[in-house]
């Protein structure tokens, strides 16, 4: 068993690199058009500092020059992920309301409330993680969410190097949308990036194969039954 766990470590190592993807598009729109492009998209390099402001939106993601894509309250947001999640680890799915309009707001404060999240699921001696090889990922925008202009943050960690700090990938893009037809929810807890996570926190520092968890909760806030 400690033998190949170490291969599996080995493996993952190896594909590194190679195993580096993005989210590029939303709702089968132009690649960028609606989600911010960040300064490392040419690499799909991922962040792996929880404590940078990076961990928002990427590498300075500012969306200043990024369309806002108007979709209604209770639909559903798909986001395209042209070569598939290739490492194992958690999706996760964040909104946060603009003051006025999205477009070019940076997302500070403790704004950021979470929707959805996938984690893990598990057999006998075995963890597995359903997002992984995913061409496309979706979420529902909350039916009771006000009415307004957010940022919807798409997430994935990978975790095949999470066994030592700093060695969790965040895979992330933002996308600027504009929800109507909306309800009269207060969404939260509200959190901030960075501040919503930990580089200890025990779903972020983690060896996901030796011993093989028998457990797993996403980092984070609850998810927000909007």
């Amino acid at each position: 068993m400690k033998l190949l766990a170490a291969l599996s470590i080995t493996l993952a190592l190896a594909t590194n690199v190679l195993g580096h993807y993005r989210f590029l598009n939303l709702n089968g729109s132009g690649d960028y058009q609606y989600i911010r492009q960040y300064d490392n998209y040419y690499s799909n390099g991922p962040i792996t500092d929880v404590s940078s402001t990076d961990i928002r939106c990427n590498l300075n993601g500012a969306g200043k020059t990024t369309g806002t894509l108007t979709v209604a309250a209770g639909s559903t947001a798909t986001f395209t992920v042209p070569n598939g999640i290739s490492h194992p680890g958690p999706l996760l799915f964040y909104m946060a309301k603009a003051p006025s309009t999205v477009n070019g707001w940076d997302g500070s404060g403790k704004v950021w409330f979470k929707i959805a999240q996938t984690g893990a699921t598990f057999s006998p001696g075995q963890i597995n993680w359903p997002s992984s090889g995913k061409t496309s990922v979706s979420v529902t925008i909350p039916r009771s969410v006000p009415s307004g202009e957010y940022i919807l943050r798409v997430e994935h960690i990978a975790l095949h190097s999470a066994s030592s700090t700093g060695g969790a990938q965040f895979y992330i893009s933002c996308a600027q949308i504009k929800v109507t037809g909306g309800g009269s929810g207060n969404p939260g807890p509200l959190v901030s990036f960075p501040g919503a996570y930990s580089a200890s926190d025990p779903s972020i520092l983690i060896n996901i194969y030796y011993p093989v968890p028998t457990s797993y909760t996403p980092p984070g806030p609850s998810v927000w039954q909007g």
